[in-house]
């Protein structure tokens, strides 16, 4: 069992690279594979322990808590049809989990949607999920259950997962910088993080990877941050700023067999979706088939 019980799932983003798929349904209901992306998302906070999630929602986000919430109509016809197959397709509804909502009415950056979640969050540590990313996990422990060990044995204010980027793409993510002399195979203290920096001046190719774990400090450091040129603030500052304030950043590098899939763009999401769809244990063949014969017309 998880000794952090709550998770911050932000979704207010309005997923303008995504149109027109996302005018009026949020990106994080896109369908990958048979499920969702929040689904996803959701589905590995549960295995962590993570039973207390907070979605920070937006506009047109409705379908989000829709999804999540129970539609005893829906169970009724598939109960009269003797649908089971299709009734156990609902059983994400009946968790242990709770949900909560919460709103960003105005998209003001990553930080400020992470400060809504101040007093659900209260005074204990909580992990940070961003609701357009899944992580494939390996078959070992979970990347969330190590950065959860990884961030309370050390007693740091903040762990992020990190993946590793081509030199070539550092520009497009946030890169963390070691400090010196570690390890970065596993898990290691972060000197300073740069915010998309400048083709070829990243000073590493680990960039943060949509999973976080924060302790309350972070809300301070929060409060302190300044916004950006476009008036947001940016969740990377604010994590520099509790460097200052005397918190350990640590990180945590994904392993092999554990990738992060990135919905942010028609690119990232056709691939992921071939991905999975490939992968599903019930359709996979018949896709995989088709690709073949659909190569060869290529």
């Amino acid at each position: 069992m998880s000794a952090i019980v709550k998770a911050v799932i932000p979704v207010a983003g309005m997923g303008t690279r995504l149109l027109p798929a996302t005018k009026s349904q949020p990106k994080e209901m896109l369908p990958v594979g048979r499920r969702p992306v929040v689904q996803y998302v959701v589905e590995e906070l549960e295995q962590a322990g993570l039973d207390q999630i907070l979605f920070v929602t937006g506009r047109k986000k409705s379908a989000i808590e829709d999804h999540f919430d129970a539609d005893p109509e829906l169970v009724r016809v598939l109960s009269a049809a003797d649908s089971y197959t299709l009734l156990d397709e609902l059983a994400y509804t009946s968790t242990e989990a709770s949900y909560f909502y919460t709103r960003q009415s105005t998209p003001l950056g990553l930080a400020d949607a992470v400060r809504r979640a101040e007093r659900f969050v209260g005074d204990d540590n909580f992990v940070v999920a961003l609701g357009d990313s899944i992580i494939k996990n390996g078959s070992g422990t979970g990347l969330l259950a190590k950065m959860v060990e990884v961030h309370l044995s050390s007693g740091a204010g903040c762990t992020i997962a990190l993946e590793h980027v081509s030199p070539e793409e550092t520009y497009r993510y946030g890169i963390v910088a070691p400090v010196a002399g570690a390890d970065t195979s596993v898990a290691f203290e972060i000197d300073d993080l740069v915010e998309k920096p400048a083709p070829g001046a990243a000073p590493s190719t680990l960039a943060i990877a949509a999973r976080y774990v924060f302790s309350p400090m972070v809300f301070e450091a929060i409060r302190r941050t300044a916004p950006d040129r476009k008036g947001e603030l940016q969740l990377t500052d604010s994590i520099r700023l509790l460097k200052q304030l005397g918190q350990r950043i640590m990180g945590v590098t994904l392993q092999p067999g554990e990738r992060r899939y990135d919905i942010g763009n028609f690119e990232s999401y056709f691939t992921t979706f071939i991905d999975f769809a490939l992968a599903d244990e019930k359709y996979g063949y018949m896709v995989r088939q088709y690709l073949k014969r659909k190569a060869r017309e290529l």
